[in-house]
């Protein structure tokens, strides 16, 4: 739990750029003896948003889903897993800019799933209108439409990751048309088998002395997943089912040290269910109606043991139904195009804790029901000019309740761009976003980590205002430069703290007074023909937290933290069917919190071999982080807080991928945001 907060954290602070190949070449035509060479723009600008020729980017690359390709995304990193945008706050993936409630989770999983070759490009919208019902940034995902003449088209995917563990998996995706229907299917069965290791010190000053309590970790977790993905769509209604089923699911946490041996075992009672069922229709006068209602479930014992001595244990369920509905219009007059909507979200969570063993002050049982809702309407307009003027413009009132509080919002938005020739392009973006805290943490549950660590719930935690900004100017329709500002007016943090009245390490997500960061992003793809293609990014940032009070104590921390990287890619000849890629990227010491966080680097190498009948088959050799230093290591040294954590993760890993398409089909990957759901944190 305290390494997936803080890595996660790292990477969305320091917030980097993924790394991303040359421009691709358009097809050489041939006239006679006349031969005609063109470059295809890699990055467009218009109305604020900047839409990327992903599918050329990655041609040479050794990844085969979606999800995976995003990396390579101009200001897009994606850390195991996890995607950011350099200068958001936050990044929403949607997909053919419908917008989605599935769980972070889910959604990556289901672009994980889908073939790049279905990619038809990306589009990077710093501040999002708010017709796409998601504030802040977003990455639209725009996919191909297959037609009749196509056919079944399909993909059939296995891979074998090796880390600390073997992990193995499949995937089957297809899509078919005929005549006014289209039918997508993706499914994925994946075992996965994970380790990672937590080294600390902790020198907690009680009772006037100091006491060093040292602790080594290690945790173990295996599941069986299973994502599934399917749509029907006749003309322009669509039907979707998106779902996801963990089983067999069991973790152990086993740390010993100063106090003592532990062993923290956690099991899912039942499968982990996510299911979510959307409908769409766009009428020909420009209204679009929308609704889906999502079903989660989770049910996760724990049981802590000091050696054979049964400590206690404790039962967390978690129960969510969601409804969300949406309705748009658009009109076009003249030159103008003018669109306003609502929408309604409600959600119920039922969610308990039991302990089978109570004899300490804090282990109190609850059984809680949460009722939360979100109702909100807007009106934007978006227009171009003639002399290379664009811009979208929105303003969204929200009413947020539940039983701990209750307000209104103002969630303005803008993004313009303006060029003379394509060839340089400038861009603003401004934009407002409310951010809500897990359903869990408002519960105020424990949960133990040992006799010294615990981590508790949080039912006043607020909702906290992020405000981004930020300016583009693209070169050439290739380079690209951000300058960026972030203020989150009373952000959240989860770190660990010192208790002076007990030797108890806490860990409770609380609110700060702000967070601010502002910084300079560099993005610059080069090379010497088909033969080496390569992307530099370097990223130079200020970054500030303060809080007045962070449990009984303040901080106020600030630091300049410098990102850079280099992406290669090589070819043998123009039309070899084995590329090689090796990719270096670095983090300068950065901080989270009251936290500072050790400087890491990285060394990624890639093979991608196609072969087979109209190269329908596809090899692919991938070795991230190959002398494991992607991991940081955290020091609080502030206010009598002495406190040392190293992440000894396996981010190290070998990974083998065939894929086999069969006609003509190329692959493609999905992304769900499971941030608010779980009862572990």
């Amino acid at each position: 739990m305290r390494k997936a907060l803080l890595f996660i954290t790292i990477m969305h602070s320091v917030a980097t750029y993924a790394q991303t190949v040359a421009p691709d070449t358009i097809s050489v035509r041939q006239l006679d003896e006349v031969v005609v060479k063109g470059e295809k723009p890699q990055v467009r600008g218009e109305d604020g948003v900047m839409v990327v020729d992903l599918p050329g980017i990655v041609k040479d690359k050794p990844v085969n889903n979606i999800l995976e390709a995003l990396s390579y995304l101009p200001g897009v990193t994606n850390d195991n897993g996890m995607i950011g945008l350099t200068g958001a706050s936050n990044v929403t993936v949607i997909l053919n800019g419908e917008p989605t409630d599935m769980p972070l989770q889910n959604l990556y999983q289901l672009l994980y799933t889908t073939p790049v070759d279905r990619l038809k490009n990306v589009e990077i919208m710093y501040s999002a209108p708010a017709k796409y019902h998601v504030n802040g940034a977003v990455i639209n995902v725009v996919l191909k439409t297959p037609t009749p003449l196509d056919g079944l088209q399909g993909q059939v995917r296995a891979g074998y990751n090796q880390t600390h563990y073997g992990s193995y998996g499949g995937v089957l995706a297809a899509t078919y048309a005929i005549k006014d229907w289209t039918f997508d299917l993706n499914y994925g069965l994946t075992r996965n088998k994970s380790w990672n290791r937590e080294e600390t010190w902790s020198n907690h000053l009680y009772d006037g002395r100091r006491t060093m309590i040292e602790d080594d970790m290690r945790r173990i977790g295996r599941n069986w997943s299973n994502t599934i993905f399917a749509s029907a769509s006749w003309k322009t209604l669509r039907l979707t089912y998106n779902g996801q089923i963990i089983s067999d699911s069991k973790s152990r946490a086993l740390s010993s040290g100063t106090l003592g041996d532990y062993t923290n075992a956690y099991n899912m009672l039942s499968p982990v269910g996510y299911h979510n069922v959307a409908l769409r229709y766009t009428a020909p006068f420009g209204m679009t109606v929308g609704g889906d209602y999502t079903r989660y479930s989770e049910n996760r014992s724990q049981s802590l043991f000091k050696g054979a001595e049964y400590l206690l244990g404790s039962e967390n369920r978690q129960k969510i139904n969601r409804w969300h509905l949406y309705i748009d219009q658009q009109h076009q007059l003249g030159n103008w195009q003018l669109n306003y909507g609502a929408e309604y979200q409600h959600s119920t969570d039922r969610s308990s804790q039991h302990y089978g063993i109570v004899d300490m002050a804090d282990n109190t049982d609850f059984d809680d029901t949460l009722n939360e809702d979100v109702a909100s309407f807007y009106v934007g307009t978006q227009r171009s000019f003639d002399r290379g003027l664009s811009f979208n413009a929105s303003a969204k009132a929200e009413y947020y309740h539940n039983k701990y509080q209750h307000n209104w919002n103002f969630i303005p938005q803008f993004g313009a761009t303006y060029y003379k020739t394509p060839k340089s392009i400038f861009q603003l973006n401004l934009s407002t976003r409310r951010v809500y805290p897990s359903y869990w943490e408002l519960h105020g549950g424990t949960s133990h980590i040992n006799d010294y660590s615990t981590i508790i719930g949080n039912p006043e935690l607020q909702p906290y205002i992020q405000y981004d900004a930020q300016f583009n100017y693209i070169l050439q329709q290739k380079y690209v430069a951000t300058l960026y500002f972030q203020y989150g007016d009373k952000s959240t943090v989860q770190l660990p703290y010192q208790s002076p009245d007990a030797l108890n390490l806490i860990y409770q997500t609380i609110n700060m007074n702000f967070e601010r960061v502002f910084g300079l992003n560099l993005y610059a793809p080069f090379g010497v023909g088909y033969i080496w293609n390569a992307t530099a990014t370097a990223n130079v940032m200020n970054r500030r937290a303060k809080a007045n009070h962070f449990h009984d104590i303040s901080f106020d921390n600030s630091k300049w933290i410098f990102y850079g990287s280099l992406s290669n890619s090589f070819k043998f000849s123009q039309n070899s069917p084995v590329s090689l890629s090796v990719d270096f990227s670095y983090i300068s010491p950065s901080l989270q919190g009251i936290a500072d966080l050790s400087a890491i680097w990285k060394i990624d190498a890639g093979i991608k071999w196609q072969f087979g009948k109209s190269r329908c088959c596809e090899l692919d050799l991938k070795a991230d982080d190959i002398f494991n230093r992607w991991s940081p290591t955290m020091t609080i040294r502030h206010a009598g807080q002495d406190y040392r954590m190293k992440v000894r993760d396996m981010l190290r890993n070998l990974k083998l991928t065939f894929i086999w398409r069969f006609n003509g089909f190329k692959p493609q990957s999905p992304d769900i945001d499971t941030s608010r759901f779980g009862t572990g944190k």
